[in-house]
């Protein structure tokens, strides 16, 4: 699985793991400091939440563009830093409702929101053009997708461990150091930090490792590197290829990030709260990541070349599955309460889990000939997301309506409930169509990506996210008087249609890619 890459894509996948870990410890939190720090209605605080998402995804166009001038070397380097600003402006107690005015913080924290944004726009999609370049090399054009599986899989590990780490170092930071609930908000932000400053340390450190494709084409070609030449013909072919794909994207995300909103409401308001026996072991992130110990270790037996690789592969997988047999045997019989959050962990622990399968899968395909070219993946991916909300429209079946459900619940208490196994079993669904969409989406970008405008693509690739983002809240509208099968529906009807507008244009994007 690791084999034959190129060793600078594993240094920018790592840089890339530090700087998502402190993104999304600082956005599991963040929300909540809003209402808790300026005492802010949700209303406010979900404003400021979403115009922060919003510029995160739409920023990096302009990054993109800056980078296609000056190079994707520097921008990351300079978005890095801008972060780190940021994050130390979020870090320092300023102060807040509980001190009086919040003219001061509150101008604080906007400063600091704008420079993470721009900073991310800097970063993010100009380091995935780097890991892209890397496979420009011919020696390395056949791996570009397994690479982007790989790095898709980095981002997922910074966002499973995030939210455990923000809730732990707020609770020590309160019981151990005696700190107020408000101030402890700022050791989270503390946490983001230090990520960064990791994150640029790897950067620098492995820098040999890619440091030749930090420059734009100009830059290459002015450099001596070989770059690839295109007609304005071609040039045109592949920019219409990828805008044509930026419109499935968009309605991919639209669907898919319902995990944190419809389908968070589903969990709160639809699934038991109780859960006990076996099925408490899949809400404690140490069982998680034992269970993706045993999946590497297994993984490791089979493709490692040496027997020593084979041996601590299978020592790893074996202790994994004694502390899975120790946490089963402290199960408490009493059970657990879930929050309808916890939820959302499921789908960065299924990223990891899984992407050696689909790797493994893809590999074997690849061998015989028969591996799908990367739009036929994409549109793979929308059929299977569009099969999770098939699930979940005949789980709901049966099931009152939103509002009505809130009315029985409020005069009786007997509302009905399904298991959590119905959202288990969706998140994992969505994230089989993740994987075959999301890596395999930037992948072709990549690819086709003009090289004098690969920086500028990219971010359109971001943009294109950020469009799904907002077309998330369709599924609040939905949320209420209407049936939960059909709320769900709309969502089966959307990925459909993608799917089939992907097909339809199928030998277009191919041929943008030849």
């Amino acid at each position: 699985m690791f084999k034959n890459q190129p060793k600078g894509l594993f240094a920018l996948a790592l840089a890339n793991t530090g700087e998502r870990f402190g993104y999304y410890t600082m956005l599991a939190v963040f929300a909540l400091f809003l209402r808790a720090n300026f005492g802010l209605t949700p209303a406010a605080a979900g404003g400021i939440y979403s115009s922060f998402l919003a510029l995160v995804y739409f920023l990096p166009l302009v990054g993109g563009i800056i980078a296609d001038k000056i190079g994707y070397g520097k921008c990351v380097t300079i978005g890095i830093i801008i972060m780190f600003i940021g994050y130390l402006l979020l870090a320092v107690p300023l102060g807040g409702i509980d001190n009086g005015s919040i003219a001061f913080p509150m101008t604080a924290m906007i400063a600091a929101l704008l420079l993470i944004s721009f900073g991310t726009g800097l970063f993010k999609g100009n380091l995935q053009v780097m890991v892209g370049n890397l496979y420009d090399d011919p020696k390395y054009a056949d791996r570009r997708d397994a690479a982007f599986s790989l790095f898709y899989m980095a981002i997922n590990i910074g966002a499973m461990f995030a939210p455990t780490a923000a809730v732990k170092i707020m609770a020590w930071a309160q019981e151990a150091l005696g700190y107020s609930v408000n101030d402890s908000y700022h050791f989270a932000f503390m946490v983001a930090c230090a990520s960064l400053v990791l994150s640029i340390v790897i950067y620098y450190a492995c820098r040999p490792w890619f440091k030749h494709v930090e420059n734009t084409a100009k830059q290459a070609a002015a450099a001596g590197q070989q770059v690839e030449s295109l007609t304005p013909e071609q040039t045109k072919k592949r920019i219409v290829a990828l805008c044509l794909v930026f419109i499935v994207v968009l309605f991919f995300w639209m669907a898919f990030h319902q995990n944190g909103l419809t389908l968070t409401f589903f969990a709160n308001e639809f699934v038991n709260p109780v859960c006990t026996g076996i099925q408490t072991m899949a809400f404690d992130i140490i069982n998680l990541v034992m269970v993706v110990i045993i999946v590497y270790g297994l993984f490791g037996i089979f493709q490692s070349d040496s027997a020593k690789g084979k041996i601590g592969a299978g020592a790893a997988a074996s202790l994994a599955a004694c502390v899975l047999v120790y946490k089963y045997f402290q199960i408490s019989p009493e059970g657990i309460t879930l929050s309808a959050p916890i939820f959302q962990q499921f789908n960065p622990f299924y990223v990891v889990a899984l992407t050696p399968v689909s790797m493994a899968i893809f590999g074997a395909l690849a061998k015989k000939g028969k591996e799908p070219s990367a739009p036929r993946k994409i549109a793979y991916g929308m059929l299977v997301a569009g099969a999770a909300y098939v699930f979940m429209a005949f789980c709901s079946l049966g099931l009152l309506t939103p509002n009505a459900q809130e009315e029985v619940a409020k005069v009786s208490g007997n509302a009905t409930f399904v298991n959590a196994n119905v959202l288990i079993v969706t998140y994992l669904i969505l994230t089989f169509g993740e994987l075959l969409l999301s890596p395999m989406g930037i992948s072709f970008v990549s690819k086709v990506a003009p090289p004098q405008y690969k920086g500028m693509m990219m971010g359109l690739w971001f943009v294109a996210t950020a469009l799904g983002n907002l077309l998330v809240s369709v599924g609040s509208f939905l949320w209420g008087n209407l049936p939960l099968w059909l709320v769900w529906g709309v969502f089966v009807a959307v990925c459909l249609i993608a799917a089939i507008f992907m097909f339809s244009i199928m030998q277009k994007l191919e041929d943008a890619t030849k």
